[in-house]
This record gives C-alpha cells, structure tokens and sequence, in this order.
C-alpha cells in the first residue's frame, strides 16, 4: 500500500501553526482538534517545522507553565522528515520507528498534501493482513 492510498482513505486535511504562534495555543488547537501534531509552516506556506504533544511535555518540563507563553519556533521539531505519496507503507514504518518520530508530512514537488502518523500506518497494514487472510481462506474453501 502507498501513502497516497491512505490520504486518499483518510484525507488530505492538516492542521497547520505558525512559528509565532505560542506553545499555549498550539496544545489548545491539538487538544481540540484530536491530533498529535501540527505542521508548522511558514508566510510563504513552505514547512519549517513540526510541533507535537511530546515537544509541549518537553517545554513544560524544562519551563514550567511559563513555556505555555513561548513561541512555536523554540520548541518545534526543525528538521522534519518528508515522506512522498507514492512511498510504500513498509518503507515509512521503517524511516519512523528509525527516526523515533510518530508522524510525517506528505510533500509533493514542494507542496504539503497531508500527513501520516504511525497509527495511520498500521491500520492500513492490519487491513492489508486481513485481506489478505480473506484471500486465502476464499482460496483454500475454493479447493
């Protein structure tokens, strides 16, 4: 299965922040939204960042609830890796649990077009394995 095929399933909405943006607000939008993690994208909508539920805990940790008041840009993950929509699923499960990372930005000749997270791609792989189990009983009851 490609990434294509599950943005096609799932969606291509993402949720976006600015690197201005405070950290406050960012976990209140995650919060409300029911994701992650936010793309964070620049004036030009080019990403220079992600920001997720563990980069909130980490600023908290270190800063107290006066990290709630700083900038997106300072705590944001800056070398975000990319994943292709036409990159197949085994291969992005490999690159996340290489990277420790739980979610990645669909880029196409530039553009963000949606973006996977780690449960998006095994649930895919559980029906992919399913499917295929069906396929099998089917052959096996066919004689």
């Amino acid at each position: 299965m490609l990434v294509c095929q599950i943005l096609k399933s799932k969606g291509d909405l993402v949720f976006t922040a600015k690197p201005d943006e405070t950290v406050g607000a960012a976990a209140a939008l995650l919060h409300s939204r029911k994701v992650g993690a936010m793309v964070v994208l620049d004036g030009q909508d080019q990403v220079v960042g992600i920001i997720s539920e563990r980069d909130i805990v980490r600023v908290v940790a270190e800063h107290g609830h006066v990290g709630m008041g700083h900038p997106i840009s300072s705590c944001m993950s800056k070398d975000v890796i990319f994943a292709s929509p036409t990159e197949p699923v085994d291969s992005l499960l490999a690159r996340m649990s290489d990277r420790r990372i739980r979610h990645l930005p669909v880029v196409k000749a530039g553009r963000l077009v949606g973006i996977v997270s780690i449960g998006d791609l095994v649930k895919s792989k559980i029906a992919e394995s399913e499917a295929e189990a069906e396929h099998l009983k089917a052959y096996i009851s066919a004689g």
